[in-house]
């Protein structure tokens, strides 16, 4: 019996996998944006979930708290009903979940008022402050990180390096509020030249922007000086310094932009702990923000308040890094698909 031998197919090989998995593979945008989306929604899941869980867990009772100390039994229970806490958990939680999914915060506790409502008041107040303070950041920092990395590039002017980088590790590690608290005795008790607190004035809000930023533009500074050392060395920089290309063309057009991918993701981080930051702040300087709204919160126990503040203030933090992942993917699209990045 003969043996018959098949010649090889030359039919082409079909991509393997689903439609929606090669089209992923081929766009990085679409296959960045579909993680981002379920990243901000079970970042969203967890922050409902813990603002509900871990609030209630302030030592007080939000009907003592609201009715007073001279308050009857018979007042703080009436009032503890009409609130809602006499609820079992699970019914409270259902509430709470369903209003948030209409965008309703509830009505605070000591007011009365919608939630929503005393937030978009207050708002305005902190995010002037956390934008201020990430403009000032960015404008100061990238410059003197880069220059003070030239002037140092190779080893020389050691002294600049070693005090730039004491400096500036400092005052980039102490807290906000210290910060705070020391330029406020030096420009409005020793010299008098600046309010104390308040918003009445532009005056008014150079200290706590001031204090806000002191800090991140320490921070940013140190890595861009760092970056900038890097970058100098690399066989590319020395092409274009061989070719006696202007300072101002040398550095802005092939040193800035291998700057930026390290310095935005820096800044990712830092712009949410500036809205931190600009809370602790706003205390400190009386400053009229969500800061102040909070403490006091904290202190009448006003549950849906301090909740509502929380889970505002966590999604803007968290749309600011998605932002700064967008830019990063814009200028180097490598970046789309770093599954940890942010």
């Amino acid at each position: 019996m003969a043996l018959t031998i098949k010649p090889p197919s030359t039919a082409p090989v079909r991509a393997t996998g689903s439609p929606l998995r090669r089209r992923l593979a081929s766009s990085p945008w679409l296959d960045f944006a579909m993680r981002r989306t379920g990243g901000l929604l079970l970042s969203l899941f967890v922050l409902v979930v813990l603002t509900f869980m871990v609030v209630p867990l302030i030592p007080g009772d939000p009907a003592l708290a609201i009715a007073g100390p001279d308050a009857s039994a018979a007042t703080i229970e009436r009032l503890r009903q009409e609130l809602g806490l006499n609820d079992p958990l699970l019914v409270r939680f259902a509430d709470y979940a369903g209003g948030l999914l209409q965008l309703d915060f509830g009505n605070s506790f000591r007011f009365g008022d919608p939630v929503s409502g005393i937030i978009l008041s207050k708002l305005p107040y902190t995010a002037q402050l956390a934008v201020s303070a990430i403009v000032i950041v960015l404008l100061v920092a990238v410059p003197v990180g880069m220059t003070v990395g030239v002037l140092t590039r190779g080893g020389r002017r050691r002294w600049l390096d070693l005090g730039f980088s004491n400096v500036a590790g400092f005052l980039a590690s102490l807290p906000p509020y210290v910060t705070a608290t020391l330029l406020i005795i030096l420009f409005a008790i020793v010299w008098r030249v600046l309010p104390a607190g308040g918003a009445n004035s532009m005056e008014a809000l150079i200290l706590p922007i001031a204090a806000l930023a002191v800090g991140p533009t320490c921070a940013v500074a140190r890595v861009v000086r760092q970056e900038t050392a890097v970058v100098l060395e690399q066989d590319f920089m020395r092409t274009a310094r061989g070719r006696r290309l202007p300072a101002l063309r040398l550095y802005l057009v092939h040193a800035l932009p291998n700057l930026l991918t390290s310095t935005l993701t820096l800044t990712g981080l830092i712009l949410a702990s500036l809205l931190g930051g600009a809370i602790i702040i706003e205390t400190v300087f009386n400053y009229p923000g969500l800061g102040n709204e909070i403490i006091q919160a904290i202190i009448y126990r006003d549950y849906p308040l301090v909740q509502g503040i929380i889970i505002v203030v966590g999604i803007i933090a968290t749309l600011l890094n998605l932002l700064v992942d967008i830019i990063l993917g814009i200028i180097d699209p490598r970046t789309l698909g770093a599954k940890t990045h942010g």
